[in-house]
Parts: structure tokens; sequence; C-alpha cells
């Protein structure tokens, strides 16, 4: 993990965009100008994982919103946002099924939401 930082404007977009989508998970976006994250080591796809301010040790507890769109060299990226067990944030985690860099942060008009 690199060191922390506060989330891109890009980020809590597409968060809030994700989000709003799931209306039983909204309250997720009511503190992302505050959140720090972590940039995972994914290989330049782009997931970042929420520092979490409470002692206990988090681990992941599920998906509450999935996207995916197409990234400028036509390769399928899948959009999670994870919460950990206890119910907050996670990771807004990002996988290029081919494992290259993204080569364009997805807008919220390029999202195909998943149910």
């Amino acid at each position: 993990m690199s060191s922390r930082r506060p989330l891109r404007a890009n980020e809590r977009e597409l968060i809030r965009t994700m989000l709003s989508e799931k209306p039983n998970q909204t309250e997720l976006t009511s503190n992302l100008d505050g959140c720090l994250v972590e940039d995972m080591q994914d290989g330049g796809m782009g997931s970042v994982r929420f520092v979490g301010h409470s002692q206990r040790q988090r681990v992941f507890g599920h998906a509450v919103a999935e996207a995916e769109y197409t990234d400028d060299d036509g390769v399928l990226v899948s959009i999670a946002i994870n919460t950990d067990d206890g119910g907050d944030l996670y990771e807004l985690d990002f996988w290029k099924v081919d494992f290259s860099p993204l080569r364009r942060y997805p807008t919220p008009s390029d999202l195909r939401m998943k149910s």
C-alpha cells in the first residue's frame, strides 16, 4: 500500500453515482469528502482501500454496488464498491480483465450498472 490521501474528485463522483443506484446504501456517501484512502497495488487499474477510523481489524464484507465500462483500449473493466464486515466503506475495486493499467478513468456516463 502507498501513503494515505484524500479521495480525488473523480473517485468521489464515481462512488456517489454508483451508490445513488442503491437506495439502501446512500448513507455511505455522507462523509466522502473526509475519507482517506490508500492506492492498492493492482498494476495501475485504479483500486483504492479506505482507511478505517477504528482500531479494529477490518476485513472484506460484501459488494454493495457493481458496474462495468469499456476502457479506451476496448477492454472491459469491472468496478465494485465493497464494505467491510462492519458495513463501512472498504474498497473501490477495479478489475480490468486483461490486468493492464487503466487508459482512462471512467465518468458516470460510462458506467453500466449491475443489479
